[in-house]
């Protein structure tokens, strides 16, 4: 079924134009005729199709996020997968940044390491690798909030041991409630030993996707990244955005401080953030970068701090309702901590979920500290059965519905980009009939302004489609 699109303003242009269209419409050079319709003088200059006028907040083509580079074909977050994502046409290079034990920004997805590095069979001939596997178990503590089931489990699980010493995080591995004991810590490595020593893996559907580079190409820093969208950018003489994710900011703080990276108290991950954006010029509104996080506390620290480059919400979910399409945040295991809601909400005992964020009021509190939202795809577009049958599945919907959010975030002044789009049937609705164009397509009709794939040339090769649509209307 077709989407429902509602009408919408347009606002002046908020972001940086990556790849705009013509502005301006050039007149008929009307020049008098006798008869027979002979022109004296030139002839008419032909008319020039007006610009393609996208249902973006600034009417802009929606951006192709690379997630993770193009992490459908290659070890994700890897030179070769950043250097690829440009190469296919992405707009924006998307990373996720953690805090290495010496303090440096290191672009890797999640806190453990042995699902997208090959550190388990590093550990099997290097001593000082599988010495550092954090063993130890992580002790439970109460939720501030009323522990009644609607707001979840009533405790959760931390890496604070004891609250006196900073430092007894450094012994288990729990990151925002999510246990990980019998893993490596990335803040247990200098940036210098996870470049030299370990080397990236596929994470996502691993067993779909290629596997020849799976162990061969070293981890980065952040600030290679930035110097690979710069040199690509150079490569095809187009802009090439850098999108980054303060990723698990409270534990990457306690961690940071464990290790010396600041006092108690501090913010050595924010630090380190404001640090890359100043080092690279890259700290003004217009600024080709994008900050996300999951954690409102880290982009309102990052404003505080002086951060003026382009920031954006991210909001989380755990699952929705195939019977009506509505989200579920609250479950009754630990991924209530973990994309219920935010992990600082949970601390300060606030128990709202992420669909607080979803609302007029919550998109308000948003635009006070960032300049757009990033939800999931059934925030945007409802999944739903109809009519529904029990055991029903992704590969059963048979019903988008429009939630509104692009509009009510656009109402706001609020960008709006979307994760994650991946190309493997089991990861599409069953309407789509298993072509992944088809969900752009979705997406795009609806405004959106962009786009996370692991496939940056699908969403390329559907932009283009999109774009001749309009061109027909």
């Amino acid at each position: 079924m077709k989407p429902c699109v509602l009408p919408l303003p347009s606002p002046a242009p908020r972001r940086f134009a990556l790849g705009a269209l013509a502005a301006a419409t050039l007149a008929l050079a009307a020049c008098g005729g006798g008869d027979g319709g002979v022109f004296v003088g030139l002839p008419p200059v032909p008319e020039t199709p007006a610009p393609v006028r996208y249902r973006t907040l600034d009417g802009t083509p929606p951006q192709v996020i690379a997630h993770r580079g193009l992490s459908g074909l290659y070890p994700e977050q890897t030179r070769m997968a950043y250097e690829k994502a440009a190469d296919a046409g992405a707009d924006m290079l998307e990373m996720d940044m953690h805090l290495t034990r010496d303090c440096q920004l290191v672009a890797r997805h999640n806190a453990w390491l042995s699902d997208s590095t090959n550190v388990a069979e590093v550990a099997k001939s290097n001593a000082t690798v599988a010495a550092r596997k954090r063993t130890t178990p992580g002790v439970w503590v109460d939720v501030k909030y009323p522990a009644v089931p609607a707001n979840g489990p009533a405790q959760y699980l931390s890496d604070q041991l004891d609250p006196r010493d900073p430092k007894s995080v450094l012994q288990a591995l729990v990151v925002d409630g999510e246990d990980h004991t019998d893993d490596w810590s990335i803040s247990d490595f200098t940036m210098k030993e996870l470049s030299e020593w370990l080397r990236g893996t596929t994470l996502d559907n691993r067993a779909e996707r290629p596997t020849e580079f799976n162990g061969q190409l070293p981890l980065i820093s952040a600030q290679e990244v930035i110097d690979i969208a710069v040199a690509k950018g150079k490569e095809h003489q187009r802009t090439i955005a850098v999108y980054a994710e303060t990723k698990n900011p409270y534990w990457n703080n306690q961690q940071a401080i464990a290790n010396g990276c600041g006092a108690p108290g501090s913010s050595p991950f924010e630090d380190a953030v404001m640090k890359l954006l100043e080092r690279n010029k890259l700290n003004t509104p217009a600024s080709p970068i994008y900050i996300q996080s999951f954690d409102p506390q880290s982009l309102k620290t990052l404003r505080k701090a002086g951060m003026k480059a382009k920031a954006v919400q991210l909001i989380d979910g755990n699952d929705f309702n195939l019977k009506d399409g509505s989200m579920v945040f609250i479950t009754d295991d630990a991924w209530t901590f973990i994309s219920g809601r935010p992990y600082s909400w949970t601390l300060a005992g606030d128990a709202r979920t992420f669909g607080a964020m979803l609302t007029p009021e919550g998109l308000a509190e948003i635009r006070t500290y960032a300049d757009g939202i990033g939800p999931w795809k059934p925030q945007i577009l409802a999944h739903s059965v109809v009519p529904y049958k029990e055991g029903a599945g992704l590969k059963d919907v048979n019903t988008l519905k429009d939630t509104g959010l692009i509009a009510r975030a656009h109402q706001a002044g609020l960008v709006v980009h979307s994760f994650t789009f991946r190309n493997e049937p089991g990861r599409l609705a069953g309407l789509y009939q298993g072509d992944p164009v088809q969900e752009f397509l979705a997406y795009y009709r609806l405004g959106i302004d962009g786009v996370f794939t692991d496939f940056p040339q699908t969403g390329v090769k559907a932009r283009e489609a999109y774009e001749q649509e309009l061109k027909k209307k």
